[in-house]
């Protein structure tokens, strides 16, 4: 929070510094016209780096921006941005991801680094800095929430409902004057948020990564100031102009997934109470097709003897599969086996006394790819 306050401070006077600074400047072109107003739309991709393979966590994200820039130099924004997110966890057994939601609204101070450092007030190309603070609500949390209990070790902050954060965002905007209104930008920016945002404990805030392509919409352009004409006469002229935009492809993919689950039992004890594995594998089946679940169970080597051990995993593996056939899985999808005490899958002892269920299927998913094109157009407009 210190840290958080500490950067709002410094924003606030760079805010007021630059704000002075252009308006000083600005007084003496009176070639510009300014505020400039703009709305921009923007997408792309983000990510909350985490102890997880973050490549997987990659989620597509969206914004939509309004503003002004009050002098060529100095602007500012209200930046909306949302709403997918990913987590991951895995412990070597289980390993899965939880899907969530949030908003991020930021106040963003923009100050344009090619007029601050140019000799002039207009550039196609432009390269902005981006400060900003804002609130962070995030929901639909449910599946990390879930897990809950089984991963204490990590998941001990996850909330149920909804969760309110503060978000300071640093970032970089490049952007290109495609026309007199319309322009394109590329911006990347990394927002801090606290350490709760993503269900995990760190001790330190969270941070959340974007790259986004956009373009703005500019409602009052730079005009210069009318010279005095020489001449009556009017001359007109064409030009070609450039107009890039986005296509986007679906191509479909198959995506295979296997899952582990453990139950365990104790001593002299066969009853199948499993639930929550249960449940999980139930969401499993109907999110993937094609599914095998395979059934195996053991009993542990330091209690009873051979014999004995061999007809108590029979009866896990036996009311194991009764249990998931009970709950809806096909007869036909489910292998099972069992093995007593020759095979003892865990080194602590306790934890043999368990039925292993490992299930696998495949999943259908839409894969966007977004190419780059462009088209011309010819503009007719008054040179004289």
């Amino acid at each position: 929070m210190k840290r958080f306050k500490s950067l709002c401070a410094i924003m606030a006077t760079a805010m007021l510094c630059l704000a002075s600074s252009a308006n000083a400047q600005q007084k003496e072109d009176v070639s510009v016209s300014y505020p400039q107003i703009f709305i921009g739309v923007q997408g792309g991709g983000q990510i909350t780096p985490t102890d997880y393979d973050n490549w997987k966590l990659l989620t597509p994200t969206a914004s939509l921006s309004v503003g002004s820039f009050f002098t060529p130099i100095v602007g500012a924004r209200l930046h909306l941005n949302g709403i997918w997110n990913k987590g991951g966890f895995a412990n070597g057994v289980d390993d899965f991801r939880y899907k969530y939601k949030s908003v991020t609204t930021d106040l963003d101070l923009m100050v344009n680094m090619v007029t601050l450092f140019g000799k002039k007030y207009y550039y196609p190309l432009n390269v902005y800095l981006i400060g900003g603070i804002g609130m962070n609500y995030a929901w639909d949390n449910g599946d990390a929430f879930a897990r809950q209990n089984m991963m204490n070790e990590v998941l001990t902050m996850a909330y149920e409902k909804n969760c309110f954060s503060h978000n300071a965002r640093i970032g970089a905007q490049l952007d290109y004057n495609l026309s007199k209104h319309v322009s394109l930008n590329l911006e990347v920016a990394a927002n801090c948020l606290k350490d709760r945002y993503n269900s995990k404990m760190s001790n330190r805030g969270d941070w959340q990564l974007t790259a986004q392509l956009g373009v703005a919409y500019k409602f009052a352009a730079k005009k210069k100031k009318k010279a005095v004409e020489e001449t009556d006469t009017e001359i007109w002229e064409t030009r070609q102009d450039t107009i890039w935009y986005d296509e986007t492809k679906i191509i479909p993919k198959v995506e295979g997934a296997e899952v582990t689950w453990t139950v365990f039992y104790k001593i002299r004890e066969s009853d199948f109470e499993a639930d929550k594995q249960l449940a999980q594998i139930g969401a499993f089946l109907k999110e993937h097709r094609e599914c095998k679940v395979d059934v195996k169970s053991y009993a542990d080597a330091q209690t009873g003897n051979p014999k004995i051990n061999m007809e108590y995993s029979k009866l896990r593996q036996e009311k194991a599969v009764k249990a998931l056939v009970d709950a809806g899985v096909p007869q036909s999808a489910i292998t099972s086996n069992y093995y007593g005490d020759t095979v003892q899958p865990f080194a602590e002892n306790d934890k043999n006394r368990v039925t292993i269920i490992i299930a696998s299927g495949l999943k259908d998913i839409d894969e966007k790819q977004i190419q780059k094109k462009f088209k011309t157009e010819e503009v007719r407009y008054r040179v004289k």
